[in-house]
């Protein structure tokens, strides 16, 4: 549970507790939950009892000031095993996560699309495409994503290492989609991009949207992740001090100076 004491002077904000959580898993699990997760790495108490829920086909920024625990959390839910979780709970369409190492929550429907993309070096962009779609289950095909980004499709043949930033960060969402994914973990994808292809990224997340896919974002443009996001959740300290409406975060200036510095 958060820290009550550092809400108080939070104009209109009523602190939560987030120690028990009415979408528990138990007793009817949103399309995706996390309740109580915990987890370190090493000694470090990184993440610390976080929960919530998405239904299915929102997107939900998770937000606070660098340090906050952000990318962490999106590790601990892709399952990565650093941090490693030592409590807690994550259902995604009423599967345990929680039980599954990442490449079995990724093959139930988890794609994180990281802040350094990894696009493997030495592959064009249509073969790290291809590479994506090899294990089972497979999701969009490859010309479905040149449709999305066509800039892809015109550098198809194109090494991935050597595209701009722009779209090699295409390319990481483009290699998510052609697997069967329901949840979308994207860190920092606005990270180093000119304006002009934030618009693009944030147009094809709506898209991405009207598909159903459900999409986590952690973006330290704060202001655009709320513009885009319907709900939002802030941590602070590896715990969440906020959980509600995108729109409530913008309208609440206070709010977002004492956990955002915006």
């Amino acid at each position: 549970m958060a820290d009550t004491s550092l809400l108080g002077d939070v104009k209109g904000f009523e602190p939560q507790d987030h120690s028990k959580n009415a979408n528990h898993a138990a007793t009817a699990p949103a399309f995706f939950s996390v309740h109580d997760i915990h987890a370190y790495y090493g000694e470090s108490y990184i993440v610390q009892g976080v929960s919530f829920t998405i239904h299915e086909g929102e997107i939900l920024a998770l937000l606070g000031r660098n340090g906050a625990g952000k990318t962490s959390t999106l590790r601990a839910l892709a399952r990565i095993g650093s941090p490693a979780v030592t409590h807690g709970e994550i259902w995604l369409d009423r599967q345990p996560l929680h039980r599954m190492k990442s490449y079995e929550a990724a093959q139930n429907g988890l794609s994180l699309v990281p802040e350094d993309r990894r696009i493997i070096q030495g592959l064009t962009v249509e073969e790290n495409l291809e590479l994506a779609r090899i294990a089972p289950s497979p999701g969009w095909e490859i010309e479905r994503v040149y449709e999305l980004f066509p800039r892809l499709g015109e550098r198809r043949k194109q090494e991935g290492t050597t595209l701009s930033g722009g779209e090699q960060q295409m390319l990481a969402i483009g290699r998510a989609l052609v697997r069967n994914i329901k949840l979308l973990l994207l860190d920092e994808p606005y990270e180093g991009l000119a304006p002009v292809i934030v618009d693009e990224i944030e147009k094809t997340l709506n898209i991405i949207k009207a598909q159903g896919i459900t999409t986590i974002l952690v973006e330290q443009n704060a202001l655009r992740a709320l513009a885009l996001a319907d709900r939002a959740v802030i941590l602070d300290t590896g715990t969440v001090v906020f959980d509600g409406l995108a729109q409530e975060v913008l309208e609440n200036e206070q709010l977002r100076h004492e956990y955002l510095a915006i």
